[in-house]
């Protein structure tokens, strides 16, 4: 489940640069948000 929200917001992410929105601080934090998750996801299933 992390990883697929991880997806999502990278998606959100390389599109908002793509279209070039005003909220380019709000897709930075998305950006972050999918890293931290991902690296969740990483970690969390080394550790099993």
């Amino acid at each position: 489940m992390l990883q697929t929200i991880a997806i999502i917001l990278l998606v959100l992410w390389v599109l908002g640069l793509i279209t070039s929105t005003t909220l380019g601080g709000f897709i930075h934090v998305l950006l972050v948000i999918a890293i931290v998750l991902f690296l969740f996801r990483v970690l969390g299933s080394a550790g099993r």
